[in-house]
């Protein structure tokens, strides 16, 4: 096996793009080097490089093919279009018996070879989102100016540049150049192997690997905060960004100016992460501390003492900004900007927002009482939901709707629950979120969700499999997590009725109570949970209630999870197996027991057990006991055992075999009572 090592170094790539680039070079290099059998693949991404190494075969084995083609005789055209195909010449071809066979004999090909044809061919099809040309006349596109390719297998350059025709490509040409940091090491070197570029690029302060810096970056503005008793407000999803912002990353720490520590936290947090990627700093009560977090991409002779300085100043700039919005927000009260919602869309088809406002408030006083909560107060809530809409804040930070607009309720004088749902009616954004268990939040929160399901259900903009821009998906898995959360009992069959009743066309509630059903059930798939069990429980009916759909579904599968019910599932599927193939034969076995025909012992303990387990499994499910359910049909599992070991199913005799069919249609439907089992997967 050889080393390969391949580098594309260019100028900053944006952040955001990073990741997928380096997937995708691993992808297309996996594919078109697939004849080398890579092995050991892995990938590296920064500001300004992707590149990849492996360890490949040093060629490729010579072959030998062969393809039947054409018949003797087949028409002139068969025959040129069969050798188009396969870029063969007549002269190739060899007659075998009736047809025409071309056998070809292909060369080993080294290495360097196969890489040098089809690498060019690779990066001009190289699927960034966005890419630019830059200067001369080339047609080559890269996400930025590309400025080097380095490309060696053990050790040797492999040559290849991006010419294509006339077009020059810029050009670029494969070599073992690259280079160092920008400003603390600038300047081409060259490299023999990805050992050596990695050692060498480290001297020159450039860390090649990209969960090295972050993990780097974690750590040292832990470290920074940790001094001074300090903890780091969590965020992924920022620490991913500034990771690939860096190529030598050099944690620091900075203070902000007490004028501004009465700002809302929230606020200090989004406008330094937004507009600085600042990380926000809290003390351990959680209350906020008057310290940023920032990374530098230098190492500076006075400690970062300049920069710290420049960045601070930075951010009394913008905490400026925020305190204006601030303070000029305050001063309009903020049920008086209800009425500005009339000029803001909602949706085209949907109306204004002041629309929506007007059918929240209008669910929410339905919804209520059924959650314990006093329809005054959720009515009021959901009049205010959208208000901070109109704020200046909001329209600085779109991440912050519905955090300020609790601030300014409060600020205002609203009730406190009204102001904590004006912020939670949005929750949970995500898997993550914490779900409101206030009822006056619940109220307005699932009025919310139930209000955009049926409207864009109504006006057929349901999603699809390539998208969801109106989060539809996010606001059914959010709709029945405050359900499940809660423990609540809801029928949302009348309360879709309810909310589609304001559109001119209104949707059908089992519409939207199947898409909730399929959301969960493939959100259970992708964690891993029994999705199976849902799809049995709701074989036979859409049950509204999901509590109580969850509650039947959890004893299910508490149930599965046991011996006896493991083993009367083998029962059953033996059962329904046998079932389906004699129905091709004779049709269904749906007819009454014949109690004289239950010869062994064996089917009459059975069928003497049908009609109490059948009784009692009714019983408590009319009564929601589930468990009590389950253990009514375990009662099953040693008769069912028994019938299967000592009883022929398919006697001779014919109405001996069909009473015996009979006996075990009446098991089968005496389990899907409870659920459909056909469903449930091994």
């Amino acid at each position: 096996m050889a080393a390969f090592l391949l580098e594309l170094f260019s100028e900053e790539i944006p952040a955001r793009m990073q990741s997928r680039a380096a997937e995708d070079l691993v992808r297309l290099a996996t594919e078109v080097l697939g004849p080398l059998s890579p092995s050991g693949v892995r990938s590296f991404v920064g500001p300004r490089r992707i590149a990849l190494a492996a360890e490949l075969a040093t060629e490729v084995p010579a072959q030998a093919s062969r393809e039947r083609g054409p018949r003797l005789g087949a028409p002139e055209a068969a025959l040129a279009g069969f050798l188009r195909k396969h870029r063969a010449a007549r002269e190739q071809l060899r007659e075998e018996g009736e047809y025409w066979v071309l056998q070809r004999q292909s060369p080993a090909q080294p290495a360097a070879g196969l890489i040098a044809a089809t690498l060019p061919a690779l990066l001009r099809r190289f699927p960034w989102p966005k890419s630019m040309r830059w200067g001369g006349t080339s047609q080559f596109t890269w996400v930025r100016p590309l400025r080097r390719i380095l490309c060696l297998l053990d050790g040797g350059v492999v040559p290849f540049d991006l010419r294509e025709g006339e077009d020059d490509g810029h050009g670029l040409t494969a070599g073992d150049q690259t280079e160092g940091h920008r400003f603390l090491a600038p300047g081409p070197f060259a490299v023999r192997g990805v050992a050596e570029w990695q050692a060498e690029l480290r001297r020159r302060r450039v860390l090649v690997d990209a969960a090295e810096r972050r993990d780097r970056i974690a750590a040292g503005i832990a470290d920074l905060a940790g001094a001074r008793q300090l903890t780091v407000v969590e965020d992924s999803g920022l620490l991913d960004e500034v990771t690939g912002l860096v190529e030598w990353p050099v944690p620091l720490l900075g203070r902000i100016d007490p004028a501004y520590m009465d700002l809302p936290p929230e606020v200090m947090q989004v406008s330094m992460r937004v507009n600085q990627r600042y990380f926000a700093l809290r003390h351990a009560d959680g209350t906020p501390a008057p310290f940023f977090a920032f990374v530098a991409d230098t190492e500076a002779a006075d400690r970062g003492a300049t920069i710290i300085a420049g960045n601070e100043r930075v951010l009394r700039a913008r905490f400026s900004d925020a305190r204006h919005f601030w303070d000029l927000d305050r001063r309009t009260r903020l049920a008086d900007r209800v009425p500005a919602l009339d000029a803001i869309t909602f949706h085209a088809k949907l109306g204004s927002q002041g629309d929506r406002v007007r059918r929240l408030v209008a669910l929410s006083q339905v919804i209520a009482p059924m959650v314990g909560a006093d329809p005054a107060t959720a009515a009021r809530a959901a009049l205010l939901a959208k208000a901070d809409l109109t704020t200046g804040m909001v329209g600085e930070f779109p991440e912050l709707q519905g955090v300020m607009g609790r601030y300014y309720a409060l600020h205002d004088g609203e009730a406190p629950r009204a102001a904590d749902a004006v912020r939670e009616h949005y929750l949970p954004k995500g898997a993550r979120d914490a779900v409101p268990i206030e009822p006056v939040s619940i109220a307005v929160a699932l009025a919310d969700k139930i209000d955009l399901l049926a409207g864009f259900f109504a006006i057929g903009e349901k999603p699809t499999g390539s998208g969801d821009p109106y989060a539809l998906r996010r606001a059914g898995l959010g709709l029945i997590r405050i359900i499940r959360d809660n423990r609540l009992r809801l029928n949302l069959r009348p309360l879709i009725k309810e909310a589609g009743s304001s559109f001119s066309n209104p949707p059908d509630p089992d519409d939207i109570l199947l898409f909730l059903v399929e959301r969960y059930r493939i959100q259970l798939r992708a964690a891993g949970a029994r999705h199976d069990v849902l799809a049995a429980v709701l074989a036979h009916t859409i049950d509204d209630d999901f509590y109580r759909l969850l509650m039947k579904a959890g004893a299910i599968e508490r149930f599965l999870t046991g011996d006896d019910g493991a083993n009367l599932l083998i029962g059953y599927r033996r059962a329904d197996n046998i079932l389906r193939i004699e129905k091709k034969k004779d049709g269904p076995h749906d007819g009454p027991l014949d109690l004289d025909l239950l010869e062994a012992w064996e089917e009459q303990a059975l069928a003497s057990l049908l009609g109490p387990v059948e009784q009692a499994a009714d019983h408590n499910l009319k009564a929601e006991n589930y468990n009590a359910a389950m253990h009514a049909l375990a009662n099953l599992r040693k008769p069912v055992d028994a019938f299967f070991d000592k009883v022929t199913v398919n006697a001779p005799e014919p109405e001996l075999r069909r009473n015996r069919l009979r006996l075990l249609a009446r098991l089968r439907d005496t389990m899907n009572q409870v659920a459909d089992f056909s469903k449930i997967e091994g």
